[in-house]
């Protein structure tokens, strides 16, 4: 193996996994949903932040649907 590389004559070319990789967002959650996230990762050594991930991806797997059933007052 060389000690030194010479990189600048490499031509450049896009990521083939940039369309698999994460995008950051901002949401807003309840302190008890993250409180959640947060023992189960501790349980289980995986970061709470990828265990919100694997559920969502996997509603979305599953084309999981929220039951919500808005009741007016009477």
């Amino acid at each position: 193996m060389k000690d030194e590389y010479d990189f600048s004559k490499m031509k450049s070319r896009k990521n083939p996994y940039a369309s698999k990789l994460k995008k950051s967002v901002t949401i807003r959650l309840g302190e008890d949903v993250i409180g959640y996230f947060k023992e189960m990762a501790e349980e289980t050594g995986v970061p709470y932040q990828s265990l919100i991930n694997l559920y969502l991806r996997d509603c979305a797997a599953h084309h999981k649907k929220i039951d919500i059933a808005w009741h007016a007052k009477p």
